[in-house]
């Protein structure tokens, strides 16, 4: 996927408008740790928590301009593309109705109802909310927003380019972990990366309770796989988007999965090192890297810290030792 540079121009004046650029630090804490350079992209530090938000940004601003007839939207998720969601249509003077999954997070779901979304709960994974949002969306005569567009791509390659053009060329990450959901944040940093001309290998993050993009990589081509995740919901997908995956395919050094035990680890780490909150898919590069150290050679890797919305019982027991 490549952008020009005009659509580039007009994409990071948008995001700006709403987004300042987040911060990006090399701890001290977690170099010693690790026994090399890392960079922490702290996505974390955008008003809705994630780097979603960056891409309903962009989406909202291409649809009102494509569709100036459209009146109501509706998404599934199972809470930060919701909130970006939620964000974009206040923004854009549109109703939002958004799937989630039932029991799906008690505090995201109270942010996206706080944009003024209608909530509904249906199904037990990801998947069912979105097939049953697709049929609302046609009984009711809503746009759907899909988990993965070219615009939203568009809007998350924004921290992406922050990410990368803060290093020399030459100078940048031998690694970078890059944790997937369905996808708009690998492709974002593929796309960077090639924008930028940096040579950082890209990493692909999966949780290894939601291995469909794991298994389509292998595979070459796509290969649904359960969810049984506990912890890094962001990354709880059953079935890989076929665009998203061309690209993974073609652009990733590797994809690597990691435990829900192995996330929670990262999650304490990261409050300890860096006292930034991290929910699982946001600590997911941290736990890659942790055990695949030894790719960077030494040279240095980062990560981008993708979200902090966790339920606050949630990371009550993971800081106190626990996994889910």
């Amino acid at each position: 996927m490549r952008f020009e540079r005009e659509e580039v121009e007009r994409a990071v004046q948008c995001v700006r408008r709403f987004v300042p650029p987040t911060p990006q630090y090399a701890w001290p804490l977690l170099q010693r740790r690790l026994g090399l350079p890392v960079w922490v992209k702290h996505e974390n530090h955008t008003p809705a928590g994630a780097f979603k938000v960056r891409g309903g940004t962009t989406y909202f601003d291409a649809l009102v301009r494509r569709e100036p007839g459209v009146r109501g939207v509706i998404s599934a998720t199972r809470g930060n593309h919701g909130q970006s969601v939620g964000w974009g249509a206040r923004r854009s003077g549109l109703e939002a109705t958004i799937v989630v999954p039932r029991g799906n997070s008690v505090e995201k779901n109270a942010a996206m109802r706080a944009l003024g979304v209608q909530l509904v709960e249906h199904g037990e994974d990801f998947q069912a909310a979105r097939e049953h949002a697709m049929a609302l969306a046609t009984e009711r005569g809503l746009h759907m927003v899909p988990s993965f567009h070219r615009d939203l791509v568009l809007g998350v390659f924004t921290y992406w380019l922050e990410f990368f053009e803060s290093f020399p060329a030459g100078e940048e990450p031998a690694v970078v972990y890059v944790p997937i959901g369905q996808g708009s944040g690998f492709c974002a940093a593929a796309a960077a990366r090639a924008h930028t001309g940096r040579r950082s290998r890209l990493v692909g993050v999966v949780s290894a309770h939601a291995t469909t993009y794991l298994d389509s990589f292998r595979a070459g081509r796509v290969v649904e796989a359960p969810v049984t995740t506990q912890l890094a919901d962001g990354m709880a997908c059953r079935i890989a988007d076929e665009e998203a995956l061309d690209i993974v395919r073609r652009e990733a050094d590797d994809i690597v999965a990691v435990t829900d035990e192995e996330v929670a680890e990262a999650m304490r780490i990261l409050f300890a090192d860096t006292h930034n909150v991290a929910e699982g898919a946001g600590a997911a590069g941290l736990a890659a890297l942790l055990r695949d150290r030894a790719r960077a050679g030494g040279r240095g890797a980062a990560f981008a810290l993708t979200g902090g919305n966790v339920d606050t019982e949630l990371f009550a027991r993971v800081l106190a030792g626990g996994a889910r």
